[in-house]
């Protein structure tokens, strides 16, 4: 792994089918759901971006064409809005990638599981650490703090090592997510001695769950490439890890903030009704609108 403590590169996988809300995702990817007026991707994209990162690498599969275009130059759209004096939403077209922001893409040809996904941006990532972030996992920092992947990419100028966003799950959630235990190291970290994906709730070490964000080195790829196939037939991002644990240590962070698990219908709406409660054009009138609302 090079010298480096600053992460440059993250890594969002965005090949998946998003069965869990057909029909809408037959024809437009899960990832471009909006909440209020941003999809999901751009949330994902803000929080790299805000956290120092500037190159995007997007793991894409076939209808995914959407997102590409999200991030790309409309010319038309801006020619129209520049000519009809709409300045505001001029700038607001054009705030979706900065100049100094690179998008890259490249195609994850066979839907064999979150660790084949990552394992498909390693000739773009190289030899950097670098940030995974899962778009459907809607993260927020706690009010006037940092985002969720900020305060990991703190915790990773410390550790160099990999670093995995944590949340404690309800006993009977702990089947849907990687579960990890170990020493406490830290107040909110955690050197992981752990680490099993999806155990049945009588089996699980713990109730600490993994968040859709995790800062990986890049001798993950070694590791994820050399696994047999774990869970379900895929690939496990989450064996991957694991592997590491005796080579270069792996540390879990229990961060400061909220998740919304925007890949499950009542996680997506929690997440729009909470941000349209925030959002600045809308709020007052909604907040209107629930309060007439008969429950």
């Amino acid at each position: 792994m090079k010298n480096v403590t600053r992460i440059n590169k993250a890594v969002f996988p965005v090949a998946g089918l998003g069965t869990r809300f057909l029909p809408a995702t037959k024809a437009q990817p899960k990832e471009m759901l909006p909440v209020v007026d941003k999809p999901l991707i751009q949330y994902a994209v803000e929080e790299a971006y805000g956290a120092g990162i500037r190159h995007m690498i997007f793991v894409t599969g076939r209808n995914k064409r959407a997102i590409e275009d999200h991030f790309d130059t409309a010319y038309e759209l801006e020619h129209e809005l520049e000519a009809n004096g709409k300045m505001e939403l001029l700038r607001l077209v054009r705030s979706l990638a900065p100049e100094d922001m690179f998008c890259s893409f490249v195609r994850q040809p066979r839907a064999l599981g979150l660790g084949h996904a990552v394992l498909c941006a390693e000739p773009l990532v190289n030899d950097e650490p670098f940030a995974v972030l899962l778009a459907d996992d809607l993260m927020c920092g706690a009010s006037d703090g940092p985002s969720v992947l900020g305060q990991m990419v703190e915790q990773f100028s410390r550790t160099r090592t990999c670093i995995l966003a944590v949340q404690e799950v309800p006993h009977d959630h702990v089947k849907r997510y990687g579960i990890v235990a170990g020493e406490k190291v830290g107040e909110r970290l955690t050197r992981v001695t752990q680490m099993v994906e999806k155990p049945s709730p009588d089996q699980a070490p713990s109730r600490m769950g993994v968040a859709g964000r995790y800062i990986l080195t890049p001798a993950v790829f070694d590791m994820i490439r050399n696994n047999p196939r774990g869970t379900g037939g895929e690939i496990q991002l989450t064996d991957g890890i694991a592997r590491l644990m005796a080579t270069e240590g792996v540390h879990a962070f229990e961060y400061h903030g909220r998740r919304y698990d925007c890949g499950s219908k009542q996680g997506f709406l929690e997440a729009t009704v909470d941000f349209a409660l925030k959002h600045p054009e809308v709020a007052a009138d909604f907040r209107n609108y629930l309060r007439s609302v008969q429950l």
